[in-house]
């Protein structure tokens, strides 16, 4: 048997197999074509190469709002030529098998619960802070239930304005994001040395967020991912975590708050725990 796991970015989509949904056997990687049509075909051709007596089943992640289908996205600014098309259904044109699809935040934060940070414990928060800020709950090693999705990099933080003035949606997103950075400050983040104040800055803002998810979702364990956490130079999970327990230490022990161990492969690992738990 051979399990084939996907990872769909806006700039590289990853692809890897798996015979006991356990360890990965194969990675390999691509930038991410413009249209579906030609991503499935890229796909297609690397499962076949990775499966070539057809695959068991398939999972992967995506970036953007899915579909209530789950079967594609609804929306999303960097992969539009994808949206309102299915996958899924291009998919199954090629192969009869199951096929399971999840945003890429909730499957990265998946793998990290079963395989990577949060391995052991029973609730996860993952947040992602890269281009933009994602993030899931996990509980017992199964992506929460949700009507539509999470999307807590949504949260309204910059009441008052102070920070973004009256032109930017004051969301945690718009505050710390690599997007945001670059925005506001004209220069790319990895470009900011790690000796700037600013990056001192982001943990405070990160930290309130992370305030949030423990008053929310009271979770054993808040993971934190993506290029803003785990690149160079970066925000630091020490003064993150600093913050977060001056902020919550008055109504609530703060749980472990971590780095993210799988790097790029979260979302690969995370397909082998989907379909683990849905097989």
């Amino acid at each position: 048997m051979t399990y084939i796991v996907f990872d769909i970015g806006g700039t590289k989509t990853r692809v890897g197999s798996s015979a006991d949904l356990k360890t990965l056997d194969t990675i390999e990687s691509f930038k991410t074509p413009a249209t579906l049509s030609e991503g499935v075909k890229k796909m297609k051709e690397i499962f076949d190469r990775l499966a070539p007596e057809k695959p068991t089943a398939i999972a992967g992640g995506i970036r953007g709002l899915l579909t209530e289908l789950k079967d594609g996205i609804d929306n999303d600014p960097v992969l539009h030529k994808w949206a309102g098309k299915s996958l899924v259904g291009e998919l199954q044109k090629y192969y009869q098998c199951p096929i399971f699809l999840e945003n890429d935040a909730a499957i990265a934060g998946l793998g990290e619960a079963v395989f990577g940070a949060g391995k052991g414990l029973d609730i996860i928060a993952y947040h992602t802070v890269s281009t933009g800020v994602g993030g899931v709950k996990i509980e017992n090693g199964e992506i929460d239930h949700a009507s539509v999705g999470f999307e807590p990099g949504k949260q309204i933080l910059d009441i008052d304005r102070t920070v973004l003035g009256p032109d930017i949606e004051p969301t945690l997103e718009n505050l710390v994001s690599g997007t945001a950075v670059e925005q506001r400050f004209g220069v790319k983040p990895y470009e900011i040395p790690q000796s700037d104040v600013l990056w001192e800055e982001l943990a405070e803002y990160l930290a309130q967020g992370m305030r949030n998810t423990i008053l929310y979702w009271s979770p054993d364990a808040i993971i934190l991912g993506g290029s803003m956490i785990i690149g160079d130079p970066k925000i630091m999970v020490d003064a993150v975590r600093k913050y977060t327990v001056e902020l919550v230490e008055n109504f609530e022990v703060a749980p472990l708050i971590a780095e993210a161990k799988l790097g790029d492969e979260a979302g690969l690992y995370g397909g082998l725990a989907l379909l683990k738990n849905r097989l």
